[in-house]
């Protein structure tokens, strides 16, 4: 029987903590600390912390994800998404403990045909990725026994996201125009709390994969107007009202922030590396929303 571990989360209220703190049961104490009692963009405060409460493992479920938001305070998101993730990394190297943090798709332009690796070079766009870059290489910096996590459209039945904005938008509107030149994976932030169990299982049972950067995002691909279609159907099914959907590119949407037309990512050494599979992002989303009823 393994002792069972002392995890520290950073990030209370995000999808990703939310469903953390279900999935993650069982497997000892969790500690999650929310930005009364663990300010991220004050970095420095992350330190005396970490030290009192000595975790043996550390998981970063805070961030920066306000991508349009972010071009307005740059400071602000580098020092949560960019600076942060490097100091809890750094205390973690000096415990001798893992680190697990979660990247985004925003690392890269979309300018990529097929899927991204993990070996290809970073690009991104906006303020947004460059912070969350930020982050990744001051992790790698700091050393020691990490995983990088990138995903991407990520959704859940809390919080703000895709899912359920349309799910009201859908049912308030008789007709919506939906972006439909950006390819990717929803991927429901349950997902990605049970891939992160299985890895945890695996370092504590003494067979872990190689520490590094990771792809973890559903598998299969659609645009944002193949998911509100999705969402929309869903709706349908159980007999509530839905809007009409009509595709448009992303020039006709435009933002404070560009956004990767291609955020497909190749998750296939996530597989080889710790055994751990991704779902069908269809598949995903209908577990989810069973969920809901």
């Amino acid at each position: 029987m393994s002792a069972p571990l002392r995890i520290l989360i950073s990030g209370q209220h995000g999808q990703v903590s939310q469903a953390l703190q279900e999935a993650l049961k069982g497997l000892g104490e969790l500690i999650v600390l929310g930005r009364d009692q663990l300010d991220l963009s004050q970095p420095e405060s992350i330190r005396p912390v970490v030290r009192e409460i000595k975790p043996d493992l550390i998981i970063n479920a805070a961030a920066h994800t306000a991508v349009d938001q972010a071009e307005s305070e740059p400071d602000l998101a580098l020092a949560i998404n960019g600076t942060a993730p490097g100091v809890f990394a750094e205390e973690a190297a000096m415990l001798g403990i893992p680190f697990i943090h979660y990247s985004t798709d925003y690392v890269f332009d979309g300018s990529k045909d097929g899927a991204w690796t993990e070996s290809d070079a970073p690009n991104p766009l906006g303020v947004y990725g460059r912070s969350k870059l930020a982050g990744e290489q001051a992790i790698e910096k700091a050393g020691g026994q990490y995983l990088i996590l990138r995903t991407s459209w990520v959704y859940s039945l809390t919080g703000r996201n895709f899912l359920l904005t349309m799910q009201r938008l859908l049912q308030e509107r008789e007709k919506m125009t939906i972006v439909a030149d950006q390819i990717g994976a929803p991927t429901w932030a349950g997902t990605i709390a049970q891939s992160t169990r299985v890895m945890i299982e695996r370092w504590r049972d003494g067979q872990p994969g190689a520490w590094g950067v990771y792809h973890l995002s559903a598998s299969g691909e659609t645009s944002w107007f193949g998911f509100a279609q999705a969402i929309g159907q869903a709706l349908t099914s159980v007999g509530k009202p839905c809007a009409s959907l009509e595709p448009i590119p992303s020039s006709a949407y435009p933002t404070p922030a560009r956004r990767p037309l291609n955020s497909r990512m190749d998750c296939s050494r996530l597989e080889r590396e710790w055994g751990v599979t991704q779902p069908d992002w269809h598949d995903a989303l209908l577990e989810c929303l069973a969920q809901q009823r």
